[in-house]
């Protein structure tokens, strides 16, 4: 299988997308998948570059299983859509800004994280920030639900 590379996007790569690289390292781990595919995370906006994922994420991730300690925030940049060969949104407000940015010849490579989920409806994963602990597990519960997708469709691949 040629290696496929993925990059979760939201707002300030500190929550959702370094929850989701984090989940979905160790689902392609567990597949037996992780040689054959890149994961990598970044932020539509710089509010925190070079910040550790947010302490609450890092917590609700890891009572899952899920390390996000050596995730570091960085801003997506053009280069990103030729580099990956999915550039998945967390939302609605933080596609239209990848979709802004992103050159017309790799946009279709752009889509939201919940177009690969199964067991939930939602086609947003909510930002958790502004919340509570429920927040932060709602976010797993989705991601988790997509990254199971994403590796399904890479199994197809094969």
């Amino acid at each position: 299988m040629k290696r496929f590379a993925i990059l979760m996007c939201c707002m300030g790569n500190i929550c959702r997308s370094p929850t989701a690289e984090g989940v979905l390292r160790a689902k392609l781990a567990q597949a037996g998948l992780a040689d054959a595919v890149e994961v990598d995370s970044a932020g539509t906006h710089s509010y925190h570059l070079g910040h550790a994922p947010d302490r609450r994420a890092q917590q609700h991730a890891l009572a899952r299983g899920y390390d996000l300690a050596g995730q570091r925030a960085r801003l997506a940049a053009v280069e990103d859509f030729a580099r990956f060969d999915l550039v998945l949104a967390m939302d609605r407000d933080n596609l239209a800004r990848l979709q802004a940015l992103c050159p017309p010849e790799h946009r279709h490579k752009v889509k939201l994280l919940m177009h690969f989920a199964t067991r939930h409806d939602a086609d947003e994963v909510p930002d958790p920030y502004y919340g509570e602990g429920d927040g932060f597990e709602r976010v797993l519960d989705y991601v988790e639900d997509a990254c199971e997708g994403i590796v399904a469709m890479l199994r197809q691949r094969q």
